[in-house]
């Protein structure tokens, strides 16, 4: 055989191999198996979902670990992110397909403060889950002033006013995350003015008598052991982290604060979801049917889920950690845990819900702060609400799963996307979401109507 006809000898036998590759549906040994439903009408069957190492992530863990995602036909890969703004422009950039997420991030992008993209939020995935951590040594100087109950413990909540006159250094996750809102609404309501944002400055600490900066949550325990702050406000392990390591003591949780408090959500751009919107629909029910296997039967799989959640792949904490927040229970401090059933809310009281009314909150605590720089119309607040949070795909979603059987019929709200006025805040101020004006102008500490911040303060 000369070197022509061993050359096409070698090519026809090539062309044999590559024809039993396709025959054989296309599988190698370095790509992921495609799902069975891939052809079903998703768009998207294998994904790339990012994630921070925090307690609340966990939907999208038992998503995969218990195979909601394979169920709906997705090949889901989850990788945790080094903080928010990677994990943002990761999901901006489309290198993520989408992300747990900080509720407030699709929210100042709608608002045109944030990242210069259009995002949606279609999912809440919790309610609750932060509290705030003190140093050993502020705790040392406030506890022993602070009201007690008849077991000698401390009274909860703890107001944030037996910090008063104390040069403080507060850590928080992101300028935009719930953990900072919370942090700054309990010392508002104690009487301590945490400071405003000018535009650029991403510090807020105009005027302010507190200062608070950005650290990512599982740096939070480190850096108060360091002395570099003084306190934090994170979601969990990372309170439970600082009791357990002795450094610190949580002084109350974030549904102290504002019950009910709408945390993180499945955020994704709006050009993804349109152009794959029986994937995004697939997600929404893999997402669902693992919030509600997180708060089945009164919390009867949270054992479960704190293994699974302490895996290495997921938060990576000591299962006991986890635990101390995530079972139905809080720890404050040695000695000192409490029943806490609603610390975590994943599926229940309708949690999943992407509410218009809780993004209008956000978006005042913005305008509170001066994140929002000048004034807004009521309907500004509707309108930009409405168009970063998709009741509408969440609802295509659950529906299907209600007509299965799947869930229950009345585990989906009928509403008009706003909840009643809400009460359960930490200074008694009561929340109505189709009156976002009115509510900025109840706050003693806060930008009111027509004022702004220069470099001197509010004006």
């Amino acid at each position: 055989m000369n070197g022509r006809t061993g050359f096409k000898s070698r090519n026809m036998i090539a062309a044999l191999l590559a024809g039993m590759a396709v025959a054989s549906c296309g599988k190698s040994a370095d790509a992921p198996e495609k799902p069975a439903a891939s052809a079903n009408g998703i768009e998207k069957p294998v994904l790339k979902l990012g994630f921070i190492k925090l307690t609340d992530m966990a939907p999208l863990a038992i998503a995969q670990e218990k195979g909601f995602f394979r169920e709906e036909g997705l090949t889901v890969t989850l990788e945790p992110q080094a903080n928010w703004k990677v994990l943002l422009d990761g999901v901006v950039g489309g290198q993520l397909d989408g992300a747990h997420m900080l509720a407030g991030q699709p929210i100042a992008a709608a608002a045109g403060i944030g990242a210069k993209a259009k995002l949606i939020a279609p999912l809440s995935l919790d309610l609750n889950g932060n509290a705030i951590t003190i140093s050993n040594k502020v705790w040392s100087e406030i506890a022993p002033a602070l009201p007690k109950s008849a077991d000698g413990k401390v009274q909860h909540p703890v107001s944030a006013a037996a910090l008063k006159g104390k040069n403080l250094k507060f850590g928080m996750v992101f300028p935009f995350s719930p953990h900072n809102y919370e942090l700054r609404y309990w010392l508002a309501a104690g009487g301590i003015v945490p400071g405003y944002y000018l535009p650029g400055d991403t510090a807020g600490t105009t005027a302010a008598q507190v200062q608070i900066s950005v650290t990512p949550p599982p740096q939070m325990p480190s850096t108060l052991e360091a002395g570099t702050i003084d306190g934090y406000s994170v979601g969990e392990p990372w309170n439970q982290a600082a009791v357990k390591k002795k450094i610190g003591v949580p002084v109350i949780t974030d549904e102290e604060i504002f019950k009910g408090n709408p945390e993180k959500v499945f955020g994704l751009t709006e050009e993804f979801a349109a152009k794959n919107p029986n994937t995004v629909k697939a997600l929404l029910r893999a997402i669902i049917k693992a919030q509600q296997w997180l708060d089945a039967e009164g919390g009867k799989n949270r054992p479960e889920a704190v293994k699974i959640l302490a895996m290495s792949q997921y938060v990576g904490a000591d299962a006991e950690v986890i635990a101390a927040s995530m079972t139905g229970k809080f720890t404050f401090g040695p000695g000192d845990t409490r029943e806490a059933p609603d610390f975590n809310v994943f599926f229940n009281q309708f949690a999943g819900y992407p509410f218009y009314s809780d993004a209008v909150w956000t978006l005042t605590q913005m305008r509170r702060w001066g994140q929002i720089p000048t004034d807004k119309p009521d309907q500004w607040y509707f309108d930009t609400a409405k168009a970063v949070y998709r009741p509408d795909l969440y609802l295509a979603a659950a529906r299907e799963l209600a007509d299965k059987g799947v869930i229950p019929k009345d585990a989906i709200p009928e509403t008009d996307g706003y909840k009643p006025e809400q009460s359960g805040f930490i200074d008694g101020i009561k929340f109505n979401g189709k009156q976002p004006n009115a509510y900025i102008s109840s706050f003693t500490i806060g930008l009111k109507q027509g004022q702004t911040v220069t470099p001197a303060g509010v004006k």
